[in-house]
């Protein structure tokens, strides 16, 4: 299936990266996010990317126009450097479309922007280049596919602890609620059918106005997963995600890591 990747975005909360590279530029360890999320579609065979560019579209192409292999694999070099031997490859067979899709544009604008490319798709992927996770695609997928409808999308409990605010007519706090425990917010890793742009209006967002309109056809579907997803929104979370590099620990990594169902399964993540 294609995968529809939205990098367009400001990234205000990593305005001290986000002002010179786009987010999606943002490096965990020795790559950027966006190399992360894509590499976990690849692994999973889904190799055919559109990336909806916007702000700082150029640095997203010049990226992928000087990748070396080299950096990321194991290699043997013999006569000076003028002979590399990789030991493993991994983008050599993605296919990568790059389109404007606009400075400010919403998600929903973006996708509906690059529909042409996706005709012939009775069913599509699509997803922020922020979030990793350790979720089996093909379970998800499954599930999907079970579920039948026009739309669905992840659910997770929020990694960072957020509170509702109560205040009366004189803006004195009556209430603080934490929400943490309770709540599941969607966090992407949309499985989209053609039929989502039925749906859709030029200029609309995708989760706003869409899919009040699937919930009312009752047409969204979710999947709710408690395992590892962490959003790169701040700083705080690409140090957390750096550490955790540094520690090796990286479960989202399941091209390394050799994640499955099975193993999913037997830790209770899904059923």
């Amino acid at each position: 299936m294609k995968v529809v990747l939205f990098c367009g975005g400001l990234g205000l909360r990593l305005r001290d990266y986000s002002q010179q590279i786009p987010k999606p530029m943002v490096r965990i360890g020795d790559q950027p996010l966006l190399w992360h999320v894509m590499k976990y579609y690849a692994h999973y065979g889904h190799k055919d990317f559109i990336l909806c560019l916007g702000h700082r579209g150029d640095a997203i192409k010049e990226f992928f126009l000087h990748y070396n292999e080299a950096i990321s694999n194991d290699f043997v070099m013999r006569n000076g450097g003028t002979e590399l031997e990789l030991h493993n490859r991994d983008i050599h067979d993605w296919k990568i479309s790059f389109v404007d899709t606009g400075f400010g544009s919403s998600i929903g604008e973006r996708l509906y922007r690059i529909r042409d490319l996706l005709k012939g798709e009775e069913t599509f992927l699509a997803n922020y280049s922020d979030g990793l996770t350790d979720l089996p695609l093909d379970t998800y997928l499954d599930f999907a596919r079970s579920q039948d409808k026009i739309a669905c999308f992840l659910s997770v409990r929020p990694t960072a602890s957020f509170h509702v605010v109560h205040w009366d007519s004189q803006h004195l706090v009556t209430d603080v609620t934490p929400v943490q425990a309770a709540a599941h917010i969607n966090c992407g890793y949309f499985v989209l059918k053609q039929d989502i742009f039925d749906y859709m209006r030029r200029g609309e967002d995708l989760v706003a106005e869409p899919f009040h309109r699937l919930i009312q056809a009752k047409q969204l579907a979710t999947f709710d997963y408690p395992g590892f997803w962490v959003c790169a929104d701040t700083f705080k979370d690409k140090m957390q995600l750096d550490n955790m590099v540094d520690n090796g620990e990286t479960p989202w990594m399941v091209w390394k890591n050799g994640r499955g169902p099975r193993v999913a399964r037997e830790q209770g993540l899904i059923p």
